[in-house]
């Protein structure tokens, strides 16, 4: 099979521009890749267009709006998701647009599309009794259940993204005082959280346990599945549902709907808040590039809006004496009215 324009244009995209001149992440590498999966079975399905016959002209304006109702319709994908998608076919097109003169009008009008607005949800997080439940689940008699013990406190202690607990190798968790762990944030940048002193008893005997505390494991991945790979998503995620249904059942706690290792690391955000801890900091903990983004705990926080005007409130509502004060009874007062 002859390769078209877009075969040849996207391979580059995807393996030299976004990888040596954007140094993008592997995940939002992934995240592309799943992008364009979609967009090229979309044109096969719906445009009847082969992979094998596609080409840059395809992809108009008209057709990227489909795709993406396509995808929030009858993909049930949420409007985030309907804009992460868009976002990486704008990214694409910008790239198009210095490479192939000849279709930039059809470039600048994919461009052009905007994204859809939607009502932001607010944050949701769990409660500290929630959290506590959770952690108590774990059958610390068997090895399974040191390890996810270790994982999911060490989630909640660090406010990690899961791909950083993915990424997590055990060079990269100091024990020996003043304890910390160096996590691998977007953009590739690392950055230090401090650990407390009740999670390092945790990784210290989980590391012991698994045989993790020897020099010769310094580049093996911290948490690891039960053949001995990396953990996926899926496979932290389907871990942490587990002791959240565990919980639900053997406690009275009340928990979320849905609750995700995202709500996790919402939980510490929150919990930090609540206990006094400044936004700089927790912005640094959460790796934000601005506090603005960190902003979102203070404005979902209504616990500590609440006790905020209730310190400070001043009463100046006159001191009224109700009509029925005097009044033997209640009933009497009202059969008067």
């Amino acid at each position: 099979m002859k390769p078209t324009n877009f075969h040849n244009t996207l391979i580059n995209f995807l393996t030299k521009y976004l990888v040596n001149e954007r140094g993008v992440s592997s995940n939002t590498l992934s995240s592309y890749s799943d992008t364009f999966k979609l967009l090229i079975i979309f044109m096969d399905k719906k445009k009847k267009i082969p992979l094998k016959k596609l080409i840059i002209n395809d992809f108009t304006k008209d057709n990227i709006l489909e795709f993406l109702d396509y995808i929030e319709i009858e993909r049930k994908c949420s409007v985030s998701t309907r804009n992460a998608r868009l976002a990486a076919i704008k990214s694409y097109f910008k790239y198009i647009q210095y490479i192939d003169i000849l279709n930039i009008l059809e470039t600048q009008k994919i461009l052009s599309i905007r994204i859809k607005k939607h009502k932001k949800l607010g944050v949701e997080y769990l409660t500290v009794d929630a959290m506590k439940a959770i952690l108590q689940q774990p059958d610390v008699s068997t090895k399974q259940g040191i390890r996810d013990l270790a994982l999911l406190s060490l989630l909640y202690d660090s406010a990690a993204r899961v791909s950083e607990m993915i990424n997590l190798e055990t060079n990269m968790v100091r024990l020996n005082g003043p304890f910390k762990l160096k996590l691998l944030g977007k953009g590739n940048v690392y950055r230090p959280i401090p650990v407390v002193d009740a999670q390092t008893k945790h990784l210290k005997y989980y590391m012991k346990i698994f045989g993790l505390d020897k020099n010769h494991t310094q580049q093996y991945p911290l948490f690891s599945n039960n053949r001995g790979e990396k953990f996926s998503r899926a496979g932290i995620s389907n871990i942490l549902k587990k002791y959240v249904d565990l919980a639900r059942k053997n406690t009275s706690v009340i928990f979320p709907d849905k609750v995700t290792c995202h709500t996790i690391r919402h939980t510490r955000a929150m919990h930090l808040l609540q206990n006094g801890v400044d936004l700089v900091i927790i912005r640094s903990i959460l790796g934000h590039v601005s506090v603005t983004t960190t902003e979102i705990y203070a404005r979902a926080d209504t616990k500590q809006k609440r006790e905020a005007i209730e310190s400070a409130y001043i009463n100046i509502n006159p001191k009224e004496t109700p009509l029925w004060s005097n009044n033997d009874s209640l009933i009497t007062f009202l059969n008067n009215l």
